[in-house]
């Protein structure tokens, strides 16, 4: 899987994720961000462009670094600062407590091996006022599109770079601690099983840091 996970994923991953139907939900959601902000699964920089001139500077997470390579383009064409860490989501960052003031994850939580343990780094490096913008795709509300989501997603995961078709996002970003403020979900166009869509934003629910 050496060739095939290294080199050409990647670029199928960037042509994919350059549809007009993903384009649209980022112009919605990614000017939304402010402040410092930590971008996990930055992928090939396509939410790069969205940012508004809030954005101070944006620290991207990404273990592909032929992702990355193509994210570093794009960053040249942005007017703030572009910081690369190559780890995975579940690494500790290198970030201090309560840095960021918000955190964005567009269609990554999907292949992370452990979402859970990488939404806890999420919220360690949260400020208390902070916001955890989403876009991402997972288990369908309608039953019989999750019976095939269920049955795919053993192969889909061989040859997708992990991507689960059946993640829960909402109980998985509130089971992490955060209180979920905007959500909208439903189908972009395209084959149901891959195309659930969850986007809204959500802030740390209160209690212990």
């Amino acid at each position: 899987m050496g060739l095939y996970a290294n080199y050409i994923l990647p670029r199928v991953i960037d042509v994919v994720m350059r549809n007009k139907d993903a384009a649209r939900l980022r112009s919605e959601w990614i000017p939304k961000a402010r402040g410092e902000v930590l971008e996990l699964g930055i992928g090939s920089g396509l939410n790069l462009r969205f940012y508004s001139a809030e954005v101070k500077r944006v620290y991207g997470v990404d273990p592909s670094t032929k992702l990355q390579e193509m994210a570093r383009a794009r960053a040249k064409k942005v007017s703030f600062g572009v910081e690369f860490f190559t780890q995975s989501a579940e690494e500790v960052l290198p970030l201090g407590p309560r840095s960021i003031d918000t955190v964005v994850v567009t269609w990554s939580l999907c292949s992370i091996p452990n979402p859970s343990r990488a939404l806890a780094q999420l919220k360690r490096v949260l400020k208390a006022e902070g916001r955890l913008i989403f876009l991402e795709h997972g288990r369908a509300a309608d039953p019989g599109v999750v019976v095939w989501q269920d049955r795919i997603t053993p192969l889909w995961k061989r040859i997708g770079g992990g991507c689960h078709l059946n993640r829960q996002v909402d109980s998985l970003i509130r089971e992490a601690g955060f209180r979920i403020s905007e959500l909208t979900t439903g189908y972009l166009p395209g084959p149901r099983p891959m195309t659930y869509t969850y986007q809204g934003s959500a802030h740390l629910s209160p209690g212990p840091a």
